[in-house]
């Protein structure tokens, strides 16, 4: 299993939501396992980014959030966590 790495900004946007918004925060620990058991597909309509992010993923939090990740051989870098990118 791919361990998971926060950016800095992905990191600060995750700890704000675990103060001001459980249930989105739930719902990302919930998308980041599914993507750890495979990050192409599952819950959250996972979907190929274009052109500038070209060769990262995203998934629905919610209807105006999204989970930007890229994949590499041995780890999951999540870059977002909040707004759509």
């Amino acid at each position: 299993m791919r361990e998971v790495k926060f950016t800095p900004i992905a990191n600060a946007q995750l700890e704000q939501l675990k103060k001001d918004n459980r249930k989105m925060y739930s719902r990302i620990e919930y998308l980041i396992d599914s993507v750890q058991q495979n990050p192409y597909a599952g819950i959250g309509k996972p979907e190929p980014l274009k052109y500038d992010l070209g060769g990262y993923w995203s998934r629905w939090i919610t209807k105006k959030h999204c989970l930007v990740y890229q994949v590499t051989s041995d780890a999951i870098i999540v870059i977002s966590c909040k707004y759509h990118y």
